[in-house]
């Protein structure tokens, strides 16, 4: 698919986000077919351009951080506590489509640009506004993490054994929901923006994503008064259901329905269990999970994980092994998908650079970074042709030229 043919094609986004939780919802826009432009503080750009395993990397300001949601976009320096600075981003403000920021909350509007002065700007300027807590509310100036936020979420308390929890996941998920429902949010307000011409202000509040995607965990409680608990490995709604041993390694099984748990149970060789009273439904099985996990163990150590797989798979029982990240990554269904894109470092060294896409594919295709990540202030000089192709003028300059060297 070419990038004037997806679905934010002509979509120009303006985003002086950093880290992770912003440049994973601008790295959803530029993959859907938005133009991306990073405006990034001189000589030191996204904090994220610092981070990473590689520390030579890192020296040079394409940290494995940056690297993996940043290709395709393109990097403006500027500092919006310079007055020329300013004003060569208001310029762009006015033929923006979407502005996305995740300062902490009154920070955009002391640096001069508040809502009202956004809305003079541009009308129908769709400004998204990414922060820990949002922008009201006792705790809306209190910094945050990732770890802040899955501890605040509730996320912590559920992650882990009753003897291990709390435990953080292990990834940064609350930066990832948060950039997800910020991209989705942005995707809504160009959509009803085509009917009312109109911007808006979308505040995204990543504790109440994280709360939202936390699903039947919260529900439980807020429907049926259950507080969750850590359950480890184990599915709390069914079982069998969970981590279980194969002769070789860790098994992932979800035999979450009658027809698959009566299936399981036979390809093990253990068709017994099927008329035992204790596991004749569901809540008898939930109730005697231990006693029910120990029998099936003991059956599925008579063979590799893999043989279990294709075994229980054939036969519409959910199971899987558990993959390291590397085999995950390498796994012929990702390749098959085209999940996985090659691209060459932004420094020009010849070294390949593999960047992941959206898990979307839009009529067969995957959506994929057309070019690199940006070295830092790399399209100063474009500032100009931007600011004229952005407001369909022919010819506005720019204040000035920002220079990395400044």
């Amino acid at each position: 698919m070419r990038v004037h043919e997806r679905p934010l094609a002509g979509i120009k986004v303006l985003d002086l986000t950093n880290v992770l939780a912003g440049p994973y919802c601008s790295y959803q826009l530029m993959l859907l077919g938005a133009e991306v432009v990073k405006i990034e503080m001189p000589g030191r750009g996204d904090l994220a351009r610092q981070l990473g395993p590689d520390a030579e990397l890192n020296r040079h300001g394409i940290g494995a951080s940056f690297l993996a949601q940043n290709a395709g976009k393109k990097s403006v320096e500027l500092d919006l506590k310079d007055p020329d600075d300013r004003a060569v981003f208001a310029e762009m403000l006015g033929g923006a489509d979407v502005l996305l920021e995740n300062f902490r909350a009154g920070v955009l509007a002391r640096l001069g640009f508040d809502r009202d002065r956004l809305r003079s700007l541009n009308p129908a300027l769709i400004a998204c506004s990414i922060t820990g807590f949002g922008q009201t509310g006792p705790m809306s100036q209190a910094p945050a993490y990732d770890q802040i936020i899955q501890g605040l979420s509730g996320m912590m308390s559920v992650t882990g054994t009753a003897e291990t929890a709390p435990l953080r996941v292990g990834f940064p998920v609350c930066d990832s929901i948060g950039g997800l429902a910020a991209a989705l949010a942005v995707v809504a307000a160009v959509a009803a923006r085509q009917r009312t011409g109109a911007g808006c202000h979308l505040d995204v509040s990543m504790l109440e994503a994280s709360i939202s995607a936390m699903g039947w965990t919260v529900s439980n409680y807020l429907v049926a008064g259950v507080p969750p608990e850590p359950t480890g490995d184990q599915n709390a709604t069914a079982a069998p259901s969970g981590t279980f041993d194969a002769a070789d390694g860790p098994l992932n099984i979800a035999a979450n329905r009658q027809e698959q748990f009566e299936r399981l149970c036979r390809i093990v060789g253990r068709a017994d269990l099927v008329t035992d009273a204790r596991f004749a439904d569901r809540e008898g099985r939930k109730a005697h999970r231990e006693a029910l996990n120990d029998e099936l163990n003991a059956a599925l150590r008579a063979r590799p994980a893999a043989d279990w797989e294709a075994l229980l798979g054939d036969a519409g029982v959910p199971a899987a092994r558990i993959l390291t990240v590397p085999q995950a990554v390498e796994s012929e269904q990702l390749r098959h998908r085209g999940f996985i894109t090659d691209l060459p470092f932004p420094d020009g060294s010849g070294r390949r650079l593999q960047v992941v896409s959206s898990g979307v594919l839009f009529d067969g295709e995957p959506l994929t970074p057309p070019e690199p990540p940006p070295l830092l202030g790399e399209h100063n000089a474009d500032v100009p042709a931007l600011v004229a192709a952005w407001r369909g003028t022919g010819g506005i300059p720019a204040t000035r030229t920002p220079s990395s060297a400044e």
